[in-house]
């Protein structure tokens, strides 16, 4: 089965990223010292416990410069291994696999690392009833891929993007007048989904009377937390954002709140640690 996200061209992607790595010369290296011929066996690992993402990318990129190649997928994308599993076996073209080794091992790495920092996350709040989610600290050009890692880590995605939800922040009201102007703008815009911040429970009533059917809780304490969700009283669900992270998530999502919003996901996730090691072919 192909490989498809919304609003992300496969094709597109692995062919400008190989296209970034090899320039107009191509991979001159392995043109110089491999035969064209030559073949390798390969094997993709982990060198630390992770949740793994993004091996059927991988795949297309060495499809793309071995349509040929036989490639067996060990573990599935969302899967949990411990240190020292094999998760991909490659047998192919000797330079086409090494030409996309690179951008093979950087996307893997990338969004398993995503992926396994944010199942640290979701395991923190099990049995709070609160859902993980992510944001829009995402690396221009990467937001599909970055959020589909952290589905792979269990967490629910945010907005994709500017267009698919009201988002009235500090700066929207500044300029509106005050927070209950700035939501009935966006309502009468005919905008479905309005999310409003407010960093201050007395602005929690006028954004509901306007309209809000979202309420962001920025960066409050978690008794303040609490009381801002019984005030709500459920007529809306509530996000707590701002500043969370793995020692205080737990306390955070204990308050009630529906959703638990942390950029760090996509924002500071370091890189998996994954290998892949070549052989030549029997």
């Amino acid at each position: 089965m192909t490989f498809q996200l919304d609003r992300f061209d496969l094709h597109a992607f692995v062919a400008a990223t190989l296209a970034e790595d090899m320039g107009e010369a191509g991979d001159i290296t392995a043109a110089a010292v491999i035969p064209a011929d030559a073949r390798f066996t390969g094997v993709m690992d982990s060198r630390d416990a992770i949740v793994v993402a993004g091996l059927p990318i991988a795949e297309a990129f060495f499809r793309a410069l071995d349509p040929k190649v036989k490639i067996e997928r060990l573990v599935e994308d969302g899967q949990r291994v411990a240190a020292g599993t094999d998760v991909m076996r490659i047998e192919g073209a000797a330079r086409a696999m090494l030409t996309a080794e690179r951008s093979a091992l950087n996307t893997v790495q990338h969004l398993s690392g995503i992926a396994t920092m944010t199942r640290g996350y979701v395991d923190k709040i099990r049995g709070t009833g609160a859902t993980l989610l992510d944001t829009r600290k995402t690396i221009p050009g990467l937001r599909v891929l970055e959020k589909y890692a952290t589905r792979m880590g269990g967490a629910t995605n945010h907005r994709m993007g500017l267009w698919d939800a009201a988002m009235i922040k500090d700066n929207h009201i500044a300029v509106a007048g005050d927070i209950g102007e700035a939501v009935r703008r966006a309502k009468a815009a005919g905008i479905a989904s309005i999310i409003v911040e407010v960093d201050s429970v007395d602005q929690i009533e006028p954004a509901l009377a306007a309209g809000a059917t979202h309420l962001l809780l920025d960066n409050m304490t978690p008794p303040t937390l609490r009381g801002a969700v019984t005030l709500v009283g459920g007529r809306v669900p509530t996000e707590a954002s701002g500043g969370v992270r793995l020692d205080t998530i737990r306390a955070i999502a204990e308050t009630g709140v529906t959703y638990v919003s942390v950029g760090r996901l996509t924002q500071s996730a370091p890189a998996a640690d994954i290998g892949l090691d070549f052989k030549a072919a029997d």
